[in-house]
């Protein structure tokens, strides 16, 4: 244990100003989202926050690539919508639905090599609330957002993790 925090306060010590300026440019990043998004779209904004987690401290990580993040939220997205059709009136039937929805949205990842956990959450907060366009513009404009900041500034991130 204590050589995990000396390791950390060395990392920390070393890198400051990359953990200040990413988590700064992270927290601006969703902020500017949050402005320019609808709020009822709660579920989807969460998985996006775990992007940015993933864009701005592990910029490196093959998750964290543009095709990753707008390809791992449109297969969400899609996942979400399509199950979301599913009929699920009872209790057993809804918890079916969205379990089928994130199964179905890690599947199609792995399988058109689009990985990124958090698209997974997208697939699951469409499945609960359903289609709508302002959802499907939200995740549009987030994840490309993030990608442009993730492929614009790549050279002056560094993985923090």
């Amino acid at each position: 244990m204590v050589r995990r925090i000396i390791k950390w306060d060395q990392k920390i010590r070393i890198f400051w100003k990359n953990y200040l300026t990413q988590t700064f440019l992270a927290t601006l990043s969703i902020l500017i989202l949050l402005l320019s998004l609808h709020l009822q779209n709660a579920v989807i904004i969460a998985s996006i926050g775990a992007t940015a987690f993933i864009v701005f401290t592990m910029p490196g990580d093959i998750t964290a690539k543009p095709r990753s993040v707008i390809g791992g939220h449109f297969v969400g997205f899609t996942c979400g919508a399509l199950c979301a059709l599913l009929p699920h009136a009872t209790f057993i039937a809804n918890a079916a639905v969205y379990a089928l929805a994130v199964g179905l949205s890690i599947f199609i990842m792995v399988v058109i090599d689009t990985e990124h956990p958090p698209a997974s959450g997208t697939a699951l907060g469409i499945a609960m609330t359903g289609f709508s366009s302002s959802a499907l513009i939200s995740v549009i404009t987030s994840v490309i957002v993030l990608s442009l900041i993730h492929q614009f500034l790549k050279p002056y991130l560094k993985n923090l993790v």
